[in-house]
C-alpha cells in the first residue's frame, strides 16, 4: 500500500479537538469524561502529543468537524500498523489514546506560556444549546 513513500492515512484514526475539549458536552461532541479532558486543546497541540508518544500523526487543517463545522482541524493517528502490530504497546485503542493526549496537552509547552489570559478571554465563547432559527 506505500507507493512513494506516503502512507495511506484515510486508514488512520481520526481524533478531533472537541473530542477532548473539557470545556464541551457529550452533545457537542466531547468522548472522555470531563475529569480526564482538557481545555481547549488545538490540532497543534494534540499532533505535538502524538510525536510525543511516538505515534505517527497527520494535521489536517482543512478538515472541520461535521456537528460544529466552525471547529476547524483535525488529527489523523496511526495506531496499528498493516501488519497489525501496534505503533506504541502503551496505547492500544482510540479511546487510550485519547486519554495520553488530554494528560500531555496542558503540560504542553506552547501552552504554559499563555495559560493566564486564556483564562479570562473566552468567558463567552461557548455556543447556547438552544436550536432556534435565525431571524431575518
Amino acid at each position: 500500500m506505500m507507493d512513494g513513500g506516503v502512507p495511506n492515512i484515510k486508514k488512520w484514526v481520526v481524533l478531533y479537538p472537541v473530542y477532548i475539549n473539557s470545556k464541551k458536552t457529550i452533545a457537542e461532541g466531547r468522548r472522555i469524561s470531563a475529569e480526564k479532558a482538557c481545555e481547549n486543546p488545538t490540532c497543534v497541540e494534540i499532533g505535538d502529543c502524538c510525536g510525543h508518544l511516538k505515534l505517527p500523526f497527520a494535521i489536517e487543517i482543512d478538515k472541520a468537524y461535521p456537528r460544529d463545522f466552525m471547529q476547524v482541524g483535525r488529527v489523523r493517528v496511526l495506531l496499528k500498523r498493516e501488519d497489525g502490530t501496534l505503533c506504541n504497546p502503551a496505547i492500544p485503542s482510540r479511546k487510550q489514546l485519547m486519554f495520553h493526549v488530554a494528560e500531555l496537552v496542558p503540560r504542553h509547552p506552547g501552552r504554559t506560556k499563555k495559560l493566564e489570559p486564556a483564562s479570562t478571554a473566552n468567558v463567552s465563547t461557548s455556543k447556547s444549546g438552544k436550536g432556534g432559527r435565525k431571524k431575518r
